[in-house]
């Protein structure tokens, strides 16, 4: 069993996804238990997943009725698939005592935040390290962001695995992405503040390529103040806001560069992606595995957070004629996500069982 608050968009929604198609592939029994199934990764639901709707959509909905629905369905394991639904396995625990599967939970964000006031951040610092006592495994998408864990939640080293997320693929019977003509700058992601598109769209004007375009996929809260940041700056004809992509891959094979200017981030998924097609990433330092995955200046740049002139001039270095795009890497980590999870799932209940 694993659960989602929405299917909105977002990329642990859209991994939840991709994961439960390969289990249903492998002839496993899947429940997702679901607060909103309208959206656009609605159309991505696996044929065969048991989809338990909540009563309610929201968050505490969600965090009420999934002991109910653990009860009812009774899974040999629970998957956590993120950061933001911790809470929800937590209370699971408490509510369902020596009842309760063993839950795997995957580290989805960054566990050191510095968007968190001093206070917030002890508070949140405590938190975490409470977690090893209702996770039994912990799921981190690389080897640094594994250390973090083990670091920031006190685990101990035989509890952390770490297993990539699937790579996406294309999508048939996705409507097309109109385009914009000539090199693009594309970002890819929720138009809300951890993203901080604002940083790309005041880059957009001291480009050396007063031509070059940008392209940001995805849908949020903040639409309208970056429409009505792009035409404060005069550049509204350059950016384009489309909204949610059901395949954003022709996107990304056709871009000059992606551009990731998050504030915090986990692993991020598109950046995975892109190098997988060849095209170059810049990036803010804006999570630990982000130097894992763009591992030579072939592939992109890793700039500071706020440093807009060391942004400006990265996007510059892959908007020149003449700049040679790196070589698709092909790979996903290593590996088989879709086994590597089953397995582990295996492991993990085969050792609650003995215990």
């Amino acid at each position: 069993m694993a659960f989602a608050q929405t299917l909105k968009g977002g990329g642990v929604e859209r991994a939840l996804m991709r994961l439960s198609r390969g289990w249903i592939g492998a002839g496993r029994r899947v429940t997702l238990v679901i607060g909103n199934t309208e959206g656009p990764l609605a159309q991505e639901l696996p044929e065969g997943v048991t989809v338990r709707h909540l009563h309610n959509g929201d968050y505490g909905s969600l965090v009420r009725e999934v002991p109910a629905a653990v009860r009812d369905t009774s899974p040999d394991l629970i998957f956590c698939p993120g950061n933001h639904y911790t809470s929800v396995a937590g209370y699971c625990r408490v509510r369902l005592g020596r009842d309760c599967p063993p839950i795997v939970g995957k580290v989805s964000n960054a566990l050191v935040r510095p968007d968190h006031h001093p206070a917030l951040a002890w508070g949140y610092r405590r938190w975490l390290g409470a977690h090893r006592w209702f996770l039994d495994h912990v799921v981190a998408m690389t080897r640094a962001m594994a250390a973090e864990a083990m670091r920031e939640m006190g685990f101990a080293r035989d509890r952390v695995s770490v297993i990539a997320n699937p790579l996406a693929t294309s999508m048939p019977g996705a409507v097309p992405i109109a385009l914009p003509q000539g090199r693009f700058v594309l970002g890819v992601g929720r138009l809300e503040a951890q993203k901080r598109w604002d940083r790309l769209i005041a880059a957009m004007p001291l480009l050396d390529d007063s031509e070059a375009r940008l392209l940001i996929l995805g849908e949020g809260r903040l639409h309208g103040m970056l429409e009505a940041q792009a035409a404060q700056l005069g550049i509204s004809e350059r950016v384009w806001l489309p909204g949610h992509a059901a395949d954003p891959l022709p996107a990304v094979q056709k871009a000059a560069v992606l551009a990731l200017t998050s504030e915090f981030e986990g692993v991020p998924g598109v950046i995975r992606e892109a190098l997988a097609l060849g095209t170059p990433v810049v990036s803010t330092d804006s999570s630990v595995a982000v130097r894992e995955l763009i591992e030579v200046p072939a592939q992109g740049d890793v700039v500071a957070r706020g440093d807009q002139a060391a942004l400006v001039a990265a996007l510059n270095r892959w908007l020149a004629p003449g700049a040679v795009r790196p070589q698709p890497t092909g790979d996903n980590g290593g590996g088989d996500p879709v086994t590597d999870y089953l397995d582990l799932f295996d492991r993990v209940t085969a050792q609650r069982r003995a215990a």
